[in-house]
């Protein structure tokens, strides 16, 4: 459930909003509904990576890959598929720890408000 709503929400607003619009989502989904910290951890990085990676191809493969070849030159990478991978992975990075945030925070808010 966590992992749909990741990848619908982020897919979404990242279509009008920057790409860092994907901390706030996983931040507030798993903030709301993360039911363990393995699943406020894994869902938004794959949910992220497999969001990234096809979006990614999606754009890449009309103009045969030209830009990422560019920027894989750019950091000296023959592969322009290792640049395609690299970014897929940190933005998965930041949703996990976004994600995980989240989670925390709510225990963190729940276990306050309960002995108070």
């Amino acid at each position: 459930m966590v992992f749909i709503v990741i990848l619908i929400a982020s897919f979404l607003l990242q279509l009008i909003l920057p790409w860092w619009v994907i901390v706030i989502v996983s931040f507030a989904v798993c903030g709301l509904i993360g039911k363990t910290g393995k699943i406020a951890l894994w869902s938004p990085f794959f949910a992220i990576l497999l969001l990234w990676t096809g979006m990614a191809l999606f754009k890449s493969y009309p103009n045969h890959h030209i830009l990422a070849t560019r920027v894989a030159e750019m950091f000296g990478v023959k592969a322009w598929g290792l640049i395609l991978a690299l970014s897929a992975i940190m933005g998965g990075f930041v949703a996990a720890v976004s994600g995980f945030c989240g989670y925390h925070f709510r225990k963190a808010v729940l276990v306050k408000k309960a002995t108070s």
